[in-house]
């Protein structure tokens, strides 16, 4: 049975890497186990190097599909949407070579074909999204599930995206449980003012523009540093792009775009997660960092908590030189503060880590996530490890930290960095815990239980009895 919205993962069954997401073949399932148990209590010590960021891996795959020569990627990660994808691929009659214990990924779409009448995008999987230009410039038509979604962070609507497919001149169709989304000819380019600073719609007016014949201009466009990698592949296969890293992109579009070769960086989520494993369980983790440019605002924010950052030699370190603390403010009567929204904000995905880092650091702090509505109704997990925590509203909690905490048995959301959060609070507390439906996990963080382990945490995946 297929379930939307990520809910077979929840019910332990993921689709198999030969699995089509297309209607025309049957689903094949396998089983997995979805429920970490962990032996907390020992502090983490070793290296760590993470895996690529997959915000930025999933919109370079998609923009593959733009060119007809062939293309070697390196550092892509064995996780569950990016097999997804592949899939997507290998179905449409693209070359496929994927070298999972490398990381590289070779790609030659010459031979790829759609059709609208059979080919269905995953709703499951939000990055499916952006698949619509690439196919749009092929083929003149691309096919949307009514849907798409992600992790379950709230309403995440796909207005702004078909206001995007719009824009350019493409002509959206409403059916039966999908979107058709139709081009007659090219694109053409066109000036746009984002309403929100959206990463994914950013990413699709850089695909369709690419395409377009001419120069095209977005205002209030994501800055993110996934975002900033994926057009650094753009300019990489031929597309000129001006503004990288601003809120105001300018992409000249109408080339032949070529092939050629990239390497992803490492996920700046991933390399915050496990410096804060290794704060919060007062351990020594060392973890790989090639952009230390992205942490300025991260490594004061671990400071809030009494954990100094260390930049030397591409290496990054946590210090902690006490027990966590939360930093009291110079200002009376105000709690120590960390503010989540668009960059160059606090990044909104890791603000779970940090409300992690508060639970266990002696002292008050507020937590406040400025974009996705119901994203902390997890929090009240906390308390069964006897974290003392207060929802203000749907955006804003307070934590009591300092508390003795006892192992629990959690439930995890559909949120990649929740799941990770509550596995953080388990093992630093000493005994047996366990935390159901991690599953998630898997979409961004490969080998994840197997870097744990070479850390020195005693940590298996399990399954529901």
């Amino acid at each position: 049975m297929l379930l939307s919205d990520g809910k077979m993962l929840a019910c332990g069954f993921e689709l198999s890497s030969s699995l089509s997401p297309f209607p025309h073949r049957l689903p094949v399932f396998r089983s997995f186990m979805s429920n970490l148990i962990v032996h907390g209590g020992t502090p983490l010590r070793g290296r760590i190097t993470p895996s690529a960021n997959k915000n930025a891996v999933l919109p370079v795959l998609c923009a593959t599909l733009l060119t007809w020569e062939p293309l070697r990627l390196h550092g892509v990660p064995d996780i569950t949407d990016v097999r997804k994808i592949l899939d997507i691929f290998r179905t449409l009659g693209s070359e496929v070579h994927m070298d999972h214990e490398t990381g590289t990924l070779e790609l030659h779409h010459r031979e790829t074909s759609f059709d609208a009448a059979r080919h269905r995008l995953p709703e499951e999987m939000r990055s499916s999204i952006m698949l619509v230009p690439p196919l749009l410039a092929r083929f003149g038509v691309a096919r949307l599930e009514d849907n798409v979604k992600g992790c379950t962070l709230g309403v995440r609507e796909i207005d702004p995206h078909v206001e995007v497919f719009q824009r350019f001149g493409g002509e959206v169709e409403r059916t039966e449980g999908s979107l058709l989304v139709h081009s007659k000819g090219r694109l053409t380019p066109t000036d746009h003012w984002l309403d929100y600073a959206s990463v994914t719609t950013t990413e699709n007016f850089v695909l369709c523009a690419a395409t377009a014949s001419g120069t095209s201009t977005l205002t209030n466009a994501a800055s993110e540093p996934h975002v900033q990698e994926f057009c650094r592949f753009m300019a990489m296969i031929g597309v000129r792009i001006e503004g990288m890293g601003t809120s105001r992109l300018t992409v000249h579009g109408g080339s032949t775009l070529k092939g050629g070769e990239f390497r992803f960086d490492e996920d700046f989520h991933e390399i915050t997660t496990f410096l804060a494993l290794g704060a919060i369980t007062g351990g020594d983790v060392i973890v790989r960092n090639s952009a230390p440019e992205n942490f300025p605002l991260l490594d004061r924010t671990f400071a809030k908590f009494g954990v100094q950052i260390v930049h030397e030699g591409g290496w990054s370190r946590a210090i902690r030189t006490g027990p966590l603390k939360v930093q009291t403010p110079f200002t009376s009567n105000v709690l120590t503060k960390v503010e989540a929204a668009p960059w160059p904000y606090f990044p909104v995905d890791l603000l779970p880590i940090f409300i992690a880092l508060g639970v266990r650091a002696e002292g008050n702090a507020m937590f406040w996530n400025k974009v996705y509505d119901g994203a902390l109704g997890w929090t009240g997990e906390l308390s069964k490890f006897g974290a003392h925590v207060f929802s203000s509203d749907p955006h804003r909690l307070i934590t009591f930290g300092g508390n003795p905490l006892t192992p629990a048995v959690v439930e995890s959301p559909y949120i990649i960095r929740v799941a990770i959060a509550l596995f953080m609070v388990a093992a630093s507390i000493e005994g047996k815990s366990e935390i159901r439906n991690a599953a998630p996990i898997r979409r961004a963080h490969p080998r994840f239980v197997e870097n744990l382990r070479s850390l020195g945490v005693q940590v298996e995946w399990t399954s529901e009895e």
